[in-house]
């Protein structure tokens, strides 16, 4: 057969609307009935396709779009290893996010074990501090460790010890947010672009603190300097926030005053932990949950989670003992429900009538 024969299948000849098809892997242009050697041909220079990653072509020239260079680096990723190296399928579940404009199509190409992560991930989350995909000179993909694969092209190879619950946003995995700024700022050395980008995280309501500092120091980037100042200031910044809405939630909702910001200590004795918010009549105190803050220590050295829970709970049953109730409040709480935190808060200052007398405290301020 002479190359030059216009042999390609029907198939593939009328496709431009469909992204699905302006893109394939070398394996399924072979299942089209397009051997490798047409491929080749049909990409020499004046010929009208393109080979975008090693084993991945676009079926026209000119430059290809952004959503044909996501579809790329996900064929490249999750292409069959020369090695035969064994999949390790993405984890989807109800903890995928789906937005309105979604793709719901059945025929969605599997990306399994791969996900889009990085700057390009945090752009289909909707994050404005970020460049535009068109922008982005790379596309980071995760995979899983096992995975021998290198970066080459616009394809860069993020490697993981376990892949964390993929998203779909328009029929794209993307990593969930957390990862994908961890990912974004193993890239960036500018501080003032990871000081955006972590406030944009927090403020928009993407991830919370304590979620996003774990990301950040399980990927080992709590050891740049530039890196803990912006979680340094980005923490102060979420306890203020979450304060000032528990303040927006007692005034709002008509709560009784409480004291703010104090200690509490038993007369002569020792220190029993502080609160956010006190009601001395009643014996209630609230506690903003948020752990992530580092509490002392080196530079770089931040408290393990576990550990910083354990002493949270035994810090609540101690001042349970002594007849008082403590109310944990997270900032993601306060942002999305107000009116019924300020409900569990009344309802604990009505239960204190029905309560044996509280312990006698000092509360001293903070």
């Amino acid at each position: 057969m002479n190359n030059n024969a216009p042999a390609v299948p029907l198939l593939l000849t009328n496709l431009s609307g469909d992204v699905q098809h302006r893109v394939l892997s070398l394996a399924q242009l072979r299942e089209h009935g397009v051997p490798a050697g047409r491929v080749a041909a049909r990409c020499r220079p004046g010929g009208p396709w393109q080979q975008l990653l090693p084993g991945v072509y676009v079926l026209h020239t000119g430059t290809p779009t952004s959503e044909e260079r996501l579809r790329a680096v996900l064929l490249y990723a999750v292409r069959p290893s020369a090695e035969g190296a064994k999949e390790v399928p993405a984890q989807t579940g109800p903890q995928s996010a789906r937005r309105p404009s979604e793709s719901r199509a059945s025929t969605a190409p599997p990306y399994s074990g791969v996900m889009i992560t990085g700057l390009a991930a945090l752009a289909l989350h909707g994050f404005s501090s970020t460049p535009s995909l068109p922008s982005l000179t790379h596309i980071n993909v995760l995979v899983p460790r096992t995975r021998r694969l290198r970066s080459t092209g616009c394809a860069r190879i993020i490697r993981a010890h376990a892949l964390p619950w993929s998203e779909q946003i328009e029929g794209v995995p993307v990593a969930p947010v957390g990862r994908a700024v961890a990912d974004a700022v193993a890239e960036l050395s500018d501080a003032d672009s990871v000081v955006g980008l972590l406030t944009e995280t927090v403020r928009g309501g993407h991830c919370e603190p304590a979620a996003l500092v774990r990301e950040l120091n399980q990927s080992g980037l709590l050891v740049r300097p530039h890196v803990v100042d912006a979680v340094d200031a980005l923490l102060a910044e979420g306890r203020s926030l979450a304060e000032g809405r528990l303040y927006e939630m007692v005034r709002t909702y008509g709560l009784p005053a409480p004291v703010w910001n104090v200690d509490l200590r038993l007369p002569g004795g020792p220190h029993l932990g502080g609160a956010d918010a006190y009601w001395p009549e009643q014996a209630v105190a609230v506690e903003l949950d948020t752990r992530a803050q580092r509490q002392g220590g080196r530079k770089g050295e931040w408290p393990d989670d576990d550990a910083q829970w354990s002493a949270t709970v035994r810090k609540r049953e101690h001042l349970e003992r002594l007849g008082i109730t403590v109310v944990h409040l997270t900032p993601r709480k306060l942002r999305e429900s107000l009116e019924q935190q300020a409900t569990v808060v009344r309802t604990a200052l009505t239960a204190a009538d029905g309560r044996d007398p509280a312990a006698r405290v000092v509360v001293l301020p903070r």
